[in-house]
């Protein structure tokens, strides 16, 4: 009896364990497919203009180059038959946003036909965006605007939000990309430039074109370059009136090209060979590092194979 007991029970379990492994693979059906990651931005609900959809995949591409933080934007019409919390996280696991060594990755998912969105954030940056903040960003940039019908606009204005955030940590420098120290034009090395650079050109341009006119080109193109190193026009307009007053009244270019003709033109040659240097190395590295990694993410985007998920952030609907 104690057998035949024993066989039933275990008939029993059998019919279970395989009931519910059938109810399993019946839900796993059920739920939405997580799309492959092939963009920054994935519209598979048709909801944003092709421009629309292009301008905020540039604007996370610049995200990501400047701070190596991968932010990704999914529309989708329906997370159902899971809510868009459990959605989400499927996604992220799968998607893994951020970089490996930095888990630096933030997912926004937007369900249009749910009218329901989710940011999902990255442990690494649940100190830059903790769930009340993902919650404001939601309800005061995304859901106004959504209910207007402008999705692009509050989708923009989250990304800007989670930009500011995210620009605010402490992150590690991207690959490949120098550290702020070292990126664009160097003050030191404009203060060279002014200091060693521009007596040189001045002492060139007087002998060329005299000292009015030589004094006037030396203040002109050294107000331009510092305007376009530095993005000031106000630094540009101060630096050409003080090389015209040191070239043109003080006569700085006028004397220094006397001391260099007393010892037979070599201050003066090697002068403005080292100028040359300075040009070349300053504007090559900056043209390079700025537009070379901007240019490399939009090469093909890719996950960082980082981002561990934990179920940071915030849902909202609209």
């Amino acid at each position: 009896m104690a057998l035949r007991a024993l066989m039933a029970l275990m008939a029993v379990l059998t019919v279970l364990v395989f009931g519910l492994a059938g109810l399993q693979a019946a839900h796993a059906q059920d739920v939405q497919a997580v799309p492959a990651l092939s963009a920054r931005v994935i519209d598979a609900s048709a909801t944003l203009e092709t421009a629309q959809r292009e301008a905020l995949e540039r604007k996370l591409a610049a995200l990501e180059e400047g701070t190596g933080a991968q932010v990704a934007v999914l529309l989708l019409p329906t997370t159902q038959p899971e809510d868009i919390a459990a959605y989400a996280q499927r996604v992220a696991d799968q998607w893994k946003l951020g970089r490996r060594e930095v888990g630096d990755g933030i997912l926004i998912v937007v369900a249009t036909g749910d009218r329901r969105m989710r940011i999902e954030v990255a442990k690494t940056l649940e100190g830059a965006v903790p769930d009340l903040a993902a919650r404001q960003i939601i309800d005061q940039a995304m859901r106004p605007a959504f209910r207007a019908g402008d999705y692009a606009g509050g989708l923009n204005r989250a990304v800007d939000e989670l930009g500011a955030r995210i620009r605010g940590e402490s992150l590690p420098v991207p690959a490949g990309k120098p550290a702020a120290a070292e990126r664009g034009i160097q003050w030191n090395d404009l203060l060279l430039f002014l200091f060693a650079g521009v007596p040189v050109i001045a002492a060139v341009a007087t002998a060329v074109f005299g000292r009015k006119l030589g004094s006037l080109l030396t203040s002109a193109g050294t107000g331009a370059l510092v305007w376009v190193f530095t993005a000031s026009a106000v630094l540009g307009v101060v630096a050409g009136v003080l090389t015209l007053i040191v070239v043109g009244i003080v006569g700085i270019g006028s004397a220094l090209r006397g001391r260099s003709t007393s010892r037979g033109g070599r201050r003066g040659d090697d002068g403005f060979g080292s100028w040359g240097g300075f040009g070349a190395g300053s504007s090559g590295g900056f043209g390079a590092g700025s537009s070379g990694g901007l240019g490399g993410g939009f090469g093909g985007f890719s996950s960082g194979g980082g981002g561990d998920f934990g179920g940071g952030g915030a849902s909202g609907d609209w």
